[in-house]
């Protein structure tokens, strides 16, 4: 027989009418907030190479902007680092075996189980 839910006011409601008090708080300052008028890029402009200039610092493209180089070096230590720690994560160590998965689906293992329930050793199977 199903029954309707009901519902339980314990420790869930603050943190309910708190997240609802923070939706109603952010889309009110997202509906109100008033956008400057699109700037654009000239016509004769390349994009993708004044981005690459930017990354790197340097003074030629056609669209000013600010340099990159320094985040660009700090990403690329970042990944450097995480691959480098992907691959001691994933190295062997000598001496060790690999691990073979179940794949019988743990039939092995429900059956080992439900002889130690019944009282049953391995050897009277």
């Amino acid at each position: 027989m199903t029954t309707k839910p009901e519902l339980n006011l314990g420790s869930h409601l603050v943190p309910g009418l708190a997240a609802v008090a923070l939706f109603a708080v952010m889309a009110a300052v997202f509906l109100t907030a008033s956008f400057p008028e699109p700037q654009g890029f000239a016509n004769d402009a390349s994009v993708v190479a004044s981005i690459g200039y930017a990354m790197f610092d340097l003074d030629f493209g056609g669209i000013s902007s600010e340099s990159f180089l320094v985040a660009f070096e700090i990403i690329d230590i970042v990944l450097v680092a995480a691959l480098v720690g992907a691959v001691m994560l994933a190295r062997r160590e000598p001496g060790t075996t690999t691990v073979k998965l179940v794949s019988d689906g743990g039939r092995r293992l429900r059956e080992t189980l439900s002889k130690a329930e019944n009282g049953e050793t391995e050897d009277e199977s």
